[in-house]
Formats: structure tokens, sequence, C-alpha cells
């Protein structure tokens, strides 16, 4: 691909002046490049600029420039990267302008700037910036979690605050602990209250040999490790919750906005430790339907949290979904479907937004339909996205029907008594009714064996007028249980 094809990002620098990426003064419109002989014309219509505040290791990442490239398709929308440097040592007075932000908190970055920043420019924020505060705390998430009414496994808190000593009350036993007087049986969970801390422990009881298993940030091959210490840490402040019996994964979460959520599997670091990767080295994760309840926490997530872009961990047991952790901004890694979905999401929204208020006419675009074509290892290829059946139950018993001519007059009186004149047709379902027409008939004619004994008239009885003699049946009328009466 050329140069002029790549998808356009500017660095922002001092004063709200920006440059490209690799130093060349280029604009973007329709999601194309000027020609070389159009580049020094000014650009008549007005662009949304969206910025992007993050640490540089974020905003360069692969899923974000993924999402980005998507992003600039659209014809008014232009990209607009906040420098670490800037973001870091400088004012936010001298941060780039832009009219929508999209930012998020990650080890290094200065929160407190961003906000400043929102206040001083009131842009349209993607994920909201002081909710963010909250999401670091483990125990301000599982506060919000419970207001919500969303399900969490049960969980108590231990403060180890000398302001404040009643929420500090550990009673440590063999194969429990009691937290300010809730008591937790082994297994259970031990985290710390800082989200930012995944030295997460979860200890067994002695029938299942004792110990922990020690959970941290992936390590190459491992996510955790077995330890024969049994006793919990004696400093710092945990949230101590029971242990939810999944089948070995954990479920990823991913929204986009309150009505789009994508949910991998991956093998829980709780079992063995081992991360499972592949070819390529990339953690392996399953592709997970959510249940209407699971899309339903989704969507109270991401509006209770107020993050657009936002991922949550679930626990799938006892035939329930638990939320156990909320992340924050966060991306699906290495799927193409959910990068165009996210680009989409996102751009929508940034133009109904801003859109009106800029005067740029602009409404959401009716697209065709979107073939599934995703790449393989043997080319490009249509992906399955679901398969629809409607199956009926063959379990029943043939029909047992006969059809005859009769010119009995017990059976044309039969056919008066219960008005067959006016429609010159009759049908007979009582039992009243069906023994009448069995008391008419001498036996050979009615009897029907059915399972190797005799039912009689088990259904029902249609009669039909025919002065004219019987008609010639056609393949509908084949098969049909009725009796015609002929003068």
């Amino acid at each position: 691909m050329c140069n002029s094809e790549l998808p356009q990002f500017l660095i922002g620098s001092e004063g709200g002046e920006s440059r490209e990426l690799d130093d060349i003064d280029m604009r973007k419109i329709s999601g194309h490049y000027r020609e070389e002989e159009e580049e020094d014309e000014d650009q008549s219509e007005r662009q949304i600029m969206v910025g992007i505040c993050s640490m540089m290791k974020k905003s360069k990442s692969k899923p974000m420039t993924e999402i980005l490239e998507r992003l600039c398709k659209f014809e008014y929308i232009t990209v607009v990267i906040f420098p670490e440097e800037v973001i870091l040592s400088e004012p936010v007075e001298k941060w780039p302008l832009c009219d929508c932000l999209i930012s998020f908190h990650s080890k290094g970055f200065p929160l407190d700037k961003a906000v400043s920043y929102t206040k001083l420019r009131n842009p349209l924020l993607i994920n909201d910036l002081n909710m963010q505060y909250f999401i670091q705390d483990r125990r301000e998430v599982y506060r919000i979690l419970q207001e919500e009414g969303i399900d969490l496994p049960r969980y108590a808190v231990l403060n180890r605050d000398p302001d404040r000593p009643e929420e500090c009350n550990l009673v440590e036993s063999e194969d429990h602990v009691e937290v300010n007087g809730e008591v937790f049986h082994k297994p259970f969970v031990e985290k710390p209250v800082s989200a930012e801390d995944h030295n997460v422990y979860i200890y067994y009881p002695t029938s299942a040999g004792g110990g922990s298993q020690r959970l941290f940030r992936k390590i190459g091959s491992r996510s955790s490790v077995y330890s024969p210490e049994s006793t919990v840490r004696k400093t710092g402040s945990y949230i101590y919750e029971e242990f939810m019996p999944t089948d070995g994964t954990d479920v990823k979460v991913y929204t986009v906005g309150p009505d789009y959520a994508h949910a991998e599997a991956r093998k829980s670091p709780a079992l063995d430790g081992k991360v499972e990767r592949d070819s390529e080295g990339k953690e392996i994760r399953y592709p997970v339907m959510l249940t209407a309840m699971e899309k339903l926490v989704a969507r109270k997530v991401c509006l209770a949290f107020k993050q657009t872009v936002c991922g949550f961990d679930l626990l799938r047991a006892n035939g329930h979904s638990f939320v156990c952790d909320v992340n924050g901004f966060s991306f699906v890694k290495n799927s193409m479907k959910y990068y165009d979905d996210c680009a989409k999401v996102l751009g929508n929204m940034v133009m109904r937004e801003l859109a009106p208020q800029l005067h740029i006419p602009w409404s959401i675009p009716m697209e065709a339909e979107d073939i599934p074509i995703v790449p393989t290892t043997s080319g490009t290829m249509m992906e399955l996205r679901c398969v629809i059946a409607v199956i009926r139950h063959g379990d029943r018993t043939p029909k047992q029907k006969m059809k005859m001519e009769v010119r009995n007059a017990l059976f044309f009186e039969l056919f008066e008594k219960y008005g067959g004149y006016k429609s010159g047709k009759l049908k007979l379902k009582k039992p009243k009714q069906l023994q009448g027409v069995v008391c008419l008939c001498p036996p050979p004619r009615v009897l029907s064996f059915r399972y190797g004994h005799f039912s009689g008239i088990n259904r029902k009885v249609q009669l039909t007028y025919l002065p004219n003699g019987q008609p010639k049946a056609s393949s509908e009328e084949e098969g049909m249980c009725t009796v015609g009466l002929l003068r």
C-alpha cells in the first residue's frame, strides 16, 4: 500500500497546532488523501477533531491503530493523537484542541491533568474521566455494581485503616476466615483493594491439600503459581470473596456503548497458571455467546461506570453469571470484526452528537448487507455466524382414515339432525355424535385396529352431501376422512 492510501493520524503539539506522524502536512477528506497538487488548498468543510489522550504505548497499540484506521474513513472525522511528552510535561492549556476526547487511565497517566483539560475545553467524552478514579478502587467498583443490582460474589472488605478500626476485624482459622463478622470458608479469594494490584490469592482447604494459588499479570507463559502458604496476608487492605466454581474459564466482555458487547473466554489462571498460546504466541481465546441476561449486565456496567468502551470479567457458576472485575477502557485483540464494529459504533456516536452542533450535513448511512468475509489459514472465506434450525418432532401415530359412500336413510336423518343441509357439509367430533355414527354402521365397516386392539371412531366424522355423485378426487382430497351421502 502506498503512503497516499494510509489512514491519517495527526500528532498534536503546542498551541493547538498539529503535525502528521511522519511530519508530512496532509489532511484527510472522505477517508482518502489529497493528491500533492491539492495539499495546499484550504479545506472548506469543517472536520471533527477526535483526540486520543493516553500513554503512547496504548495510543500506538495494534487494537487502537486498527480502530483509528477505520474511524478515519468517516468523511468528517480527523484523529489527533496527543504526544506523551506533551501530556506529561506541558500544561493543559497547551494540549491540542479537539471536539471529542478518547482518554483513559493506565500506569503513569496523569488523570488529574486530563480532568482539568476536559473542564477547560469541554469536549465530548467517550469515557467519563471522573469515574475512572472509582474503577481504580475495587471497593468502589463493587459498591457501584451492588447499587445497580448486578450479581457479584459474596464479599467483605477488610480496611486496615487506623482511622476506621471497626472495618479491620479479621479472625483466621485453619479452613476459614471471619471478616467483620462475615465468614468465608476455603476456598476463598483475597484481592487487593487497588485495581492496579493484580496479586490475587486463592486459598484452598486442608482437605484439598491446603496452600494457595497466587495470580499475577502474565509473565511469559505463566499467570499464577502455587504456594504452600495457607495464611492470609497481614498487611494491606483486601476484599475477601466467595470462590466461584466455574468450568475452568473466565469470560471477558468488551462493550462499545450500551448496545454492543463482544465476549470471549480464556483458560482461568486459577487452574494451573499456564497460559495457553497459539502458534504466534498469542493467548488462545474462544468466542462466547452472551445470554440475554448477560447482555443486560453489559449494558448496566457500561452505563453505571459511564465508560463507552469498557471491559469487565464474568464468572459463570451455578447457573448464574457474576461480575468479578471492571477494567475500564479495554479493546479486543485480534478480531477484525470487532475492529470494524467498534469504529462504526464510535464514529456514528461522534457524528450523531457533534454533527448538528457543528452544522455538518450528516445522517447515519444505510449500508448494504455486511458480508462476513474473514482471513483464514486457507485464504479469505466467508464466516459462518449462526445456524438456524426449525425442528418438529416425528413421534406420532400415523393417521388412520376411511372414506366411503352411503345411501342409507339413517345417515340422511343424522345429516339433517345436525344441520348439514345448510352448508352441504357436516363435521362431528363430540363423543355422543361419534357414538351415534357407530350405531348406524355394521361392525365390519367401522372397526379400526390400533396397536392390535379395537378403538372405534376416535377423532371425527365428516359428512358431505353429494347430489351429483362422487367427484373425481384430487391429490389433496385423497386420504380425507369423509362419508359421502348419495341419494
